[in-house]
């Protein structure tokens, strides 16, 4: 055969295969296998081994909803034999072996990608590892690099881990940090096994579907010398996000047992008279709690003693500006089919019909919804109930952008919005430790909307205003940002001042669970460090829009690891207690009772205290000292950070201007992203695009709307730059058009680098 350099390729490489248990269809003892090799993309290959015929027609081998829908090219080649094969694509050399049966993956100068050796008769798949880290498979798993660990896969609630690290959202997508990728479309149920100097993907057989074969197998190779490539190609393979309703980003407050209409409506003027900026109201349905929303499980009728009036009720919250979401369980595990649909299926577990009981709640104004559970559906059920609660809404308000958040998913989740947060985890230091390695995998191989139970579900001994503060101020950096849990009196920035728990809801059975200590409940501290971190996240709020729309574009997620930027860093590479928050903001949450002092990672380059402006030097070890208030953030040198006026809700007018805070020391550019927050309008590019570029040594900050924006902000606007560390000021009228904006004075230069033996004592300037 002649090398051929076309977009796609496809071998058909037929081998006499032994019988395996179980075998269905095509797959028959002594029958053939058929193997295809598919270039998607200049970074990504498909290899897949099914029965011969099975791959006859291009395309994805089921409709499923995990690979986003696409016209698959029709293959261009086909060659039947047993020898060796090698195919030359525009970046990658793709060798294939019959005995035994194996692909190799190179790039064209050689460098290996990735090497996959496949067990004809039980479709286990052995796989290069390399030496480098290990990350993804979705979220709730055990560790941050995942390498040396054995992971079945199982969805849900594991006992013995959901305690510290959540529910489990298994998603076979591995990362290497060596430069590959791995996504295994099919089959759905299999383990990974990363304990040797090679992986292992086993499939493994499920009871309740008879005659299961471990083929078809259908996996995607990817080649990533950047890292951001593996995110840029995997969601090219199941979807790129959308774009989330700007509220979404706000601060969420959840409930659980109601005390009566009155008390739904004065919590809600609290915040308000508080000025506790807040968004959207989450509510717990009956069942889990006494006195919910409803009437009970998988209800969707108001229960009348706690929502006497609804439409009176939704009426006075969306006066006060919030936004209402409501908790939906008791999903049927045969929920199925299209939507609409076209009329013809009349099964109530249909989407069409399924949806259709939802509309008379809808239309009274309800802005989201809260589908809990799950771990019991199978794989399309968990994916069609993240499609039915973005499109049924959209069929109802076609331009209004849909949320709902979950416990569950799957891979293709994040084009349905795919918001999830990770389930009933305990009230321990241990679990908020935990919970920064699972947010960095889950947002590395699942969606970039991932959040968890501010406080913990469970309530413990371990519960105090301490924890709930810590925890806290991580939810405020994480996409959902939302408190809830048993107890859920100490869920709000008040309640741990009242001197009372509210509705008692421990469970003398949960092993592990109780009150915090009476003495915990006059903590008159906690509001304010709490009222600090919801400004704080409003302030931010252009910086992490913009996020959310490279998250959409890119793939890249909103937390990142600090390999996605520096994979040349061993030491970032490894670091798996803090994060990285768009690109310029670096997170470190206090995980530990009772400090004063954390150790901090920098990686290269210079970094700024964010509470201080001090200056410092990257590519060390630091010791942060720190108070309650304080959760240390550190600003890349080159960051130009948008930094809005307080807000009490995302889209409440404000006359202050926007600040532009320049952190010299390094050249920088963003990219300040805006639309109308709340329909679809984007899609067809009304959306805004603002360009600052900072040029430190000329002291210069260049400002120009995008030729790509289809939306004009106002005529003209005043933006506020601040030159930081020296903070000096300048206002400046923006109208779009290009605008140069010079600096006196020499670009000043970090002073002696800090040594990681310094113990560096700042007290917090904000």
């Amino acid at each position: 055969m002649k090398t051929r350099t076309l977009g796609i390729l496809v071998l058909s490489l037929f081998l006499c295969g032994g019988a395996f248990a179980g075998q269905a269809g095509a797959e028959r003892e002594g029958g053939a296998r058929e193997l295809t090799v598919s270039s998607i993309s200049d970074y990504t290959v498909r290899i897949t081994v099914g029965a011969q015929g099975l791959m006859a027609k291009p395309g994805p081998l089921a409709e499923d909803l995990i690979l986003e829908p696409r016209d698959w090219p029709q293959p261009l080649a086909r060659i039947k034999g047993t020898e060796e094969q090698s195919l030359a694509l525009k970046n990658l050399v793709v060798k294939v072996k019959s005995s035994p049966l194996s692909v190799v993956v190179t790039l064209k100068n050689g460098t290996p990608v990735q090497e996959l050796s496949i067990d004809a008769n039980s479709g286990a798949v052995r796989f290069f590892l390399g030496k480098g880290s290990l990350f993804g498979l979705g979220g709730g798993g055990l560790q941050f690099d995942k390498r040396g660990l054995f992971d079945a896969m199982d969805n849900g609630h594991r006992d013995g881990e959901y305690n510290l690290f959540g529910s489990r959202v298994p998603i076979p997508f591995l990362i290497g940090t060596d430069g590959w990728a791995l996504f295994f479309h099919l089959p759905y149920n299999a383990a990974f096994d990363l304990r040797g100097s090679r992986g292992r993907f086993v499939p493994k057989s499920r009871p309740e579907i008879k005659a299961e074969s471990p083929f078809p197998l259908d996996v995607f190779i990817i080649a990533c010398e950047k890292p951001e490539r593996a995110l840029f190609e995997f969601t090219g393979l199941t979807g790129r996000s959308v774009m989330p309703p700007k509220w979404a980003l706000g601060y969420m407050q959840s409930h659980r047992t109601l005390e009566g209409p009155e008390a739904i409506v004065k919590e809600a003027e609290t915040f308000r008279q508080k000025q506790l900026p807040c968004d959207t109201m989450i509510y717990l349905g009956t069942g889990y709690c006494p006195s919910g929303w409803n009437l009970g499980h998988g209800s969707l009728e108001f229960n009348p003693t706690m929502f006497d009036d609804p439409p009176a009720i939704l009426n006075k919250l969306h006066g006060l500006n919030f936004r209402v979401v409501l908790h939906k369980n008791n999903a049927p595990i045969s929920l199925h089919g299209e939507f609409p649909g076209d009329g013809r299926d009349t099964s109530p577990d249909s989407v069409a019909n399924y949806w259709a009981r939802h509309k008379q709640v809808f239309v009274l104004g309800i802005d989201g919804w809260w589908p809990d559970d799950g771990d019991e559906l199978p794989i399309d059920p968990r994916l069609i109930r993240h499609m039915i609660y973005f499109k049924g809404p959209l069929a109802d308000r076609p331009d209004e952008r849909p949320f709902s958040l979950h416990r569950t998913g799957y891979a293709g989740m994040q084009r349905f919005g795919g918001w999830v947060w990770s389930g009933d985890v305990y009230s321990l230091w241990e679990t908020l430790a935990a919970h920064v390695g699972v947010a960095l995998n889950f947002s590395l191989s699942a969606s970039p909307f991932w959040g968890t139970d501010i406080g913990g579900f469970f309530c413990t001994k371990d519960l105090t205003g301490e924890l709930y503060v810590r925890w806290f101020q991580f939810g405020a950096f994480c996409p959902v940002f939302r408190s809830h849990g048993r107890v859920w009196h100490l869920r709000l920035p008040w309640g741990w001042n009242t001197g009372e728990v509210g509705p008692n809801e421990i469970v003398p059975t949960q092993l592990g669970t109780g009150l915090p200590d009476p003495s915990e409940l006059h903590n008159a501290g906690v509001e304010p460090i709490c009222k600090k971190y919801m400004e704080l996240r409003y302030q931010l709020m252009p910086y992490l829009y913009s996020a959310v729309r490279e998250a959409h574009d890119s793939g890249m997620p909103i937390m990142r690891a600090l390999w996605l930027h520096y994979p040349d860093d061993p030491r970032a590479v490894q670091c798996g207690d803090e994060y990285l928050w768009g690109r310029d903001m670096l997170v470190v949450p206090i995980t530990q009772k009772g400090v004063t002092q954390r150790r901090v990672y920098l990686p290269q380059g210079v970094w700024y205290d964010f509470w201080s402006n001090r200056q410092l030097e990257g590519g060390q070890s630091l010791t942060r000292y720190v108070d309650l208030s304080t959760m240390p953030l550190y600003v890349r040198a080159g960051t130009i950070l948008p930094f809005a006026p307080v807000r009490q809700f995302v889209s409440q007018p404000v006359t202050e201007p926007l600040t532009l805070r320049v952190y010299t020391g390094a050249d920088g550019r963003f990219v300040l992203y805006d639309d109308d927050g709340q329909s679809l309008q984007y899609l067809s590019g009304k959306a805004e695009w603002i360009s600052i570029a900072w040029a430190d040594k000329e002291r210069s900050l260049v400002i120009e709307r995008e030729a790509e924006s289809g939306l004009k902000g106002p005529g003209t606007r005043t933006l506020r730059i601040v030159l930081l560390p020296e903070n000096k000021t300048q206002d400046v009228e923006f109208t779009g058009e290009r605008k140069e904006i010079k600096f006196e004075g020499p670009a000043l230069r970090p002073g002696n680098s800090v040594t990681p033996a310094e113990f560096i004592k700042i007290r917090s300037a904000y």
